[in-house]
């Protein structure tokens, strides 16, 4: 078990982490999201000993291991800028680490092979890595931290320089990999979807400290604040300020949106309300749907899939569709919000849950 006890970072007057609690389970996989600049790296950096925090500590295993160098530490790290040695061949690269504890050769040689047959590297263990492409490249580091059996992997963003195709197989692999061996599996990534396709457990991230921890799709359904709705939302979470009055938010034009039905009993006044852009939609979802007119400002047709870029009471928000929809520019049109996917949130932007009833 890994634990972050109240660990603080700062560089000179900058405070890169600030006070993260965290507990990571041997066998599970985590996630890191956040944008560019938030604490990802620098969080994965303390995790590893290749940083000592300001304040708080590090623990493994019950051990506090804040100021033990990273060479003592079971550790395997893999970035998005690959780190593979120029002069060994493949093979030697991804053996290093077994040959470094000793392992002996037919151990060596198995486990050389079946990394390789998983990352598709079985015709290139002969040549050097700089004869190979960059995802090619990226993929030698990754075998190497497989056969490491290391206790901690830590993944930032390795998968960014590979094809598409060859990023989904290694998302579906690379969990049952290292959870199979009891290792604690930390991946840092800017991308939502990626979180959502790894599984496991999310902490997101916003201005190096950590909003909110748990499984993976809880945060993404249940955000406790709206800055990690906003996090774990791309396109950007559709908000809108206005008022609560009795059962309704009170739209411009004199529109309604029902409050959800959980909510009912909220006290009256400002809130924001958030929805994903595919909760925004051009024919009624169902008969609680409630339509509003919204002027488009830009449409981007991805081939399957159309942006509906929205201006609405001079808000801007996204739709997310499927298919092709060309709508004119300033073109006018009516969209459905569907509050049983809305997301409350009070003044200071944490969310609203149904009040407690009174004993």
């Amino acid at each position: 078990m890994l634990e972050l006890r109240n660990v603080t970072k700062t560089v000179g007057a900058v405070e890169h982490i600030r006070d993260v609690s965290l507990t990571l389970q041997h066998g599970s996989l985590n996630v890191l999201l956040g944008p560019t600049l938030s604490g990802k790296t620098s969080l994965m950096r303390l995790m590893a000993g290749l940083d000592v925090p300001t304040s708080g500590s590090v623990w493994f295993d019950g051990h506090d291991v804040t100021g033990m160098p990273v060479q003592k530490r079971k550790i395997a790290m893999v970035y998005q800028q690959f780190i593979n040695y120029p002069a060994m061949s493949v093979y030697e690269n991804i053996a290093s680490p077994l040959r470094v504890a000793g392992a002996e050769q037919g151990k060596i040689d198995s486990q050389v092979r079946e990394a390789a047959a998983l990352l598709k590297l079985t015709p290139y263990l002969d040549r050097t890595p700089l004869s190979l492409s960059g995802g090619q490249q990226q993929r030698t580091a990754l075998a190497r931290a497989i056969v490491k059996n290391a206790s901690l992997v830590l993944l930032d963003e390795p998968l960014a320089n590979l094809d598409y195709k060859l990023r989904e197989e290694l998302r579906a692999e690379l969990p049952r990999i290292f959870a199979a061996a009891g290792t604690i599996f930390v991946y840092a990534t800017t991308e939502p979807h990626e979180a959502l396709l790894l599984g496991g457990n999310t902490a997101t991230l916003s201005e190096g400290r950590i909003t909110q921890f748990g499984p993976t799709i809880d945060v993404f359904r249940k955000p406790v604040d709206l800055v990690t709705a906003r996090t774990f939302a791309d396109p950007p979470l559709n908000t809108i300020v206005l008022a609560k009055k009795g059962a309704d938010f009170l739209l411009e034009g004199g529109v309604k949106l029902p409050v959800p039905s959980e909510l009912v009993g909220i006290a009256d006044g400002n809130y924001t309300i958030g929805f994903q852009p595919h909760h925004l939609s051009l024919e009624r979802p169902n008969a609680s749907a409630v339509p509003v007119r919204a002027k488009v400002t830009i449409t981007e047709i991805t081939g399957s899939e159309s942006f509906i870029h929205l201006d609405f009471a001079d808000v801007r928000w996204v739709m997310l569709t499927h298919g092709i929809r060309d709508f004119e520019t300033d073109e006018v049109v009516e969209v459905f919000i569907d509050p049983r996917h809305i997301i409350v949130f009070d003044e200071h932007g944490r969310a609203v849950t149904a009040p407690k009833l009174a004993a």
